[in-house]
């Protein structure tokens, strides 16, 4: 190179010997850019983690608490969890969504029920202790379960209540086995497609792989803090009964594997009514319908009153006052309607 030869001769001549620094310069921008993300997810991943095992704490301590009050029948492949209890015609009760066994028992209608008859309550699959393999568990195939459960007991000719959720397992039942349900119950019913914001709210846990996920970390987080205004809407507008708040195994509601039950069982809700409004006129045994007047979670006027004039040979009772909870809130009235329907009338 001449001496004479200037900086901007060597730039022409070497170029890419001198654009590297701005390369490198642009690198270290970038990297400084993205910096962030890898300590973010490193948290999230501890976070995630941490929710796990909280959540299995919580759901082994549940379970300690609150361990198996009945027996166990494999159906299927499922195994049922159930409670008998008296002799007599049977009746059979089914839960409605997010419960189980004890929604029963704690408000008094069990033993009210069995002093004179043979009452059957089942967990219905995944809830209280019994399982829930993969599936489309509609309220058909929960029938098509219940009814060689039911056969496997010996039960036949049985008055069958079903409350919230578990009225479509009895109306299905009923269809499927009419020779098994002499006369049915439906407590709190929804009976026809309408739009409900908690089919969007809870459904989340129901998807696959997405769900799972949520199930073991967020959602029994979001679940247990919003619980405590759930069961008010539930009995309002009367009041949380001292027995349910006292009483009712709660933390069994949080476990993961009854939230993707309870997430499935929102889901699938409207379209099951969908199909099952179809056939409710082929119901030919005593029916009646119970609810109470000011309902907040499934409105009279579009379900337990329009499905009693679907339904002439039904009775239809509207509790004054009183809200979704009718077994909490009124278990004598729910009892007497029980075994007045059983003798093929209502009150």
């Amino acid at each position: 190179m001449s001496r004479m030869e200037t900086k901007a001769d060597t730039i022409a001549r070497h170029p890419a010997r001198h654009r590297a620094p701005a390369h490198g310069k642009r690198n270290s921008s970038r990297s400084k850019r993205w910096s962030w993300l890898a300590p973010v997810l490193a948290g999230s991943a501890a976070a995630s983690a941490a929710a796990v095992l909280y959540n299995r704490r919580r759901t082994v301590e549940a379970e300690r608490e609150t361990p198996p009050i009945g027996r166990f029948l494999t159906v299927d492949g499922v195994r049922l969890h159930y409670i008998e209890r008296g002799q007599g015609d049977p009746v059979v009760l089914i839960h409605g969504n997010g419960t189980m066994i004890q929604d029963f028992t704690v408000s008094g209608l069990v033993d009210r029920l069995a002093a004179s008859h043979r009452v059957i309550v089942i967990d219905r699959p995944g809830y209280g202790y019994s399982s829930r393999p993969r599936g489309l568990w509609t309220p058909r195939a929960h029938a098509t379960l219940f009814k060689a459960a039911l056969e496997r007991l010996g039960v036949t000719g049985a008055t069958v209540l079903g409350h919230s959720w578990g009225t479509l397992v009895a109306v299905a039942l009923a269809l499927e086995s009419p020779s098994l349900v002499r006369s049915l119950v439906l407590a709190s019913g929804y009976y026809y497609p309408t739009l409900r914001a908690d089919t969007v709210l809870f459904s989340p846990p129901a998807i696959p792989l997405v769900g799972d996920a949520l199930r073991h970390t967020i959602s029994p987080l979001v679940a247990r803090a919003i619980l405590p205004a759930l069961v008010k809407q539930m009995f309002a507008p009367a009041a949380v009964t001292r027995a349910f708040d006292e009483r009712f195994p709660k933390a069994m509601m949080l476990r993961p594997l009854q939230l993707r039950a309870a997430a499935e069982d929102a889901a699938l809700m409207t379209p099951a009514v969908a199909e099952l409004q179809h056939h409710y006129r082929e119901l030919r045994m005593p029916v009646t319908i119970m609810t109470g007047a000011d309902d907040q979670i499934a409105d009279v006027s579009r379900h337990s009153e329009r499905l009693h004039r679907d339904l002439p040979q039904s009775d239809l009772i509207v509790l004054p006052g009183l809200g979704h909870m009718v077994h909490h809130l009124a278990p004598d009235a729910v009892a007497t309607a029980v075994e007045k329907t059983a003798e093929g009338h209502a009150a």
